[in-house]
């Protein structure tokens, strides 16, 4: 199986589905903690910082469709739909304007007194050419991509989930091999720069449980800089269970210097899909659940954190009814709420 998930990446100030209003398009003016910054009427704030110290951003999709809900009294869907919009959420950088939109999440985090948690995914030839197909024209486009992430973040405190599929697609010959020594090379240079500022820490994308062979990662992971990084990440976008992502994580530290890992939990309440297209069943498999909140009180020293990386109610891809990749889906959103009893 690829590891292909149909992430989706969005422009700066993009609508979908509703007004979906972005602190990083506004440089972050509006803030983030104390009562700033809320989605018009929604009342969304951040979780308490003592096992949550991420940022919750009030105006995201899910905040956006609890004040379309509740303005059209749809009280239970706004309900269920603030378990999403209430818990911090990756936000996926754009192609356009990376310092602003980095600046704009990381300095509404830091008014808030919380970490942004940021998902870069702009490497070149990405997703290979599936649902998420796209990003930085060439080598030299990533590295000035990087460097306006980077001076966007600056010194405020930032999470980083690096580069879904990259090194995936690399080893299972997804992407073709003549840009695999660009690839280890562009990743370990985001690595030293990110690497580099005062209150970051970089996690290297390293797949999922149900991903072929953990042998054939190992060395790729490594040349790719993992061992630069603050750690790894597993069950990016995808839908294994805690239990399982936290053994496929230790195997994978096991080999690599002992480094800690994040893991996705956003879907992974009811575990992975096992029927249909055996290729597709990451794209918006039905019946799934929200996993664990964002955390770094986890059930393993070696998980720094249980992250919500995929935007719950984000689509994957043109699939199973899906709009396109990234597009917020409130149907989906709805199900996987309710699933979560």
């Amino acid at each position: 199986m690829y590891g292909g998930r149909g992430a989706g990446v969005r422009a700066c100030g993009a609508v979908m589905g509703v007004a979906l209003l972005l602190a990083g398009c506004s440089g972050g003016d509006d803030g983030g903690g104390g009562g700033k910054g809320r989605a018009s009427g929604s009342g969304i704030t951040q979780q308490p910082d003592g096992t949550d110290p991420f940022w919750v951003n009030p105006k995201g999709n899910a905040a956006a469709q609890v004040v379309a809900y509740e303005k059209a009294g749809k009280d239970k869907d706004a309900k269920l739909i603030r378990r999403i919009a209430e818990q911090p959420t990756g936000e996926w950088i754009g192609p356009e304007n990376p310092e602003r939109e980095a600046k704009g999440f990381t300095v509404a985090a830091e008014e808030a007194d919380r970490d942004a948690v940021l998902v870069l995914y702009n490497i070149p030839h990405r997703d290979c050419g599936q649902y998420s197909g796209g990003g930085a024209a060439d080598g030299d486009a990533y590295r000035a991509w990087i460097d306006g992430v980077a001076r966007g973040i600056g010194d405020r405190p930032a999470t980083i989930v690096l580069e879904p599929d990259a090194v995936l697609h690399v080893v299972d010959g997804c992407t073709p091999e003549e840009f695999h020594a660009e690839r280890y090379d562009l990743l370990k240079g985001a690595i030293e720069t990110l690497g580099a500022l005062k209150n970051t820490k970089v996690y290297l994308d390293a797949g999922n449980a149900g991903w072929g062979d953990p042998e054939q990662i190992y060395d790729p992971l490594k040349w790719a800089g993992v061992e630069q990084a603050d750690g790894f990440a597993v069950n990016v976008s995808n839908f294994y269970t805690t239990e399982d992502s936290i053994e496929y994580g230790r195997q994978l530290s096991a080999k690599i210097g002992d480094k800690p890992f994040v893991i996705d939990t956003s879907r992974n309440g009811n575990g992975p899909w096992n029927e249909g297209d055996e290729d597709e069943r990451w794209c918006n498999p039905p019946g799934r659940a929200l996993g664990e909140s964002p955390t770094t009180k986890t059930a393993d020293p070696l998980v720094d954190a249980y992250l919500w990386v995929k935007r719950p109610g984000e689509s994957d891809g043109e699939c199973k009814g899906g709009p396109k990749a990234g597009e917020w889906w409130p149907e989906y959103a709805l199900d996987l709420a309710k699933a979560s009893d």
